[in-house]
């Protein structure tokens, strides 16, 4: 997996000023441009996933890129269920003050303890199951575009055992993502914000590169 190609290949493209600043601009559009432009992002991974980086999709079917940005992130939002529950959980301790009004000191300390108690534990498990969400997704994604299948992104066991033969490169893989991700920002805030959303939309091509070649290495590991 060639970590250094993800920032470069999208320029490898003889159109890739263009397809950025077009892609960058969609986004724009309320609600529908996000989910074009993820809709394109899996199209690039999913070329990835061939081998075939370079060209770029073009910027076209905008219907066919939004119905599949969709389903990503329905299969993102899917897997980030239990993060809701968590959080929810987590501010557990934020109610202990308004209901303990209502009890003697006795009980209110014990029900502050206990919320507290709650509230760390599943803050903690917040964070563990958002880094293995973190882990899952670009495998998750991968069988969806590789079967064309929605209910393909949740053959669990066989994401497992994908991240399980390839978890030091998936731990990789999300650092380089967030750094992306990061650098995408602090470019796009040095330029006044102007450019943040081409640069953002650059990091997610980053993303397609990083996320397609880590489910390809893993497709041939388990071969």
């Amino acid at each position: 997996m060639d970590i250094g190609r993800s920032f470069t290949y999208v320029t490898q493209d003889q159109d890739w000023i263009k397809k950025v600043l077009l892609g960058g601009v969609i986004m724009l559009i309320p609600v529908v441009g996000p989910l074009f432009a993820f809709g394109y992002v899996l199209e690039a991974m999913k070329n990835v996933i061939a081998g075939r980086e370079v060209p770029l999709p073009e910027i076209g079917d905008f219907g066919g890129k939004l119905v599949e940005g969709l389903k990503g992130w329905g299969i993102a939002f899917v897997y980030a269920l239990p993060l809701i529950l968590f959080s929810v959980c987590a501010q557990t301790g934020n109610l202990a003050p308004l209901v303990a009004e209502n009890l003697g000191p006795d009980m209110a300390d014990v029900l502050t303890t206990v919320s507290t108690g709650m509230s760390a534990c599943c803050g903690c498990l917040l964070l563990l199951y958002a880094i293995l969400m973190g882990l899952m997704l670009p495998f998750a994604w991968g069988k969806y575009l590789e079967a064309g299948q929605f209910g393909a992104a949740f053959q669990l066991g066989e994401i497992f055992d994908m991240l399980k033969s390839n978890v030091g490169p998936a731990f990789i893989v999300l650092l380089v993502n967030a750094l992306a991700f990061l650098v995408a920002e602090l470019v796009g805030a040095i330029a006044c914000f102007v450019g943040l959303i081409f640069t953002l939309f650059y990091a997610q091509l980053v993303m397609a590169f990083l996320y397609g070649s880590l489910y390809r290495q893993a497709k041939s590991t388990a071969l």
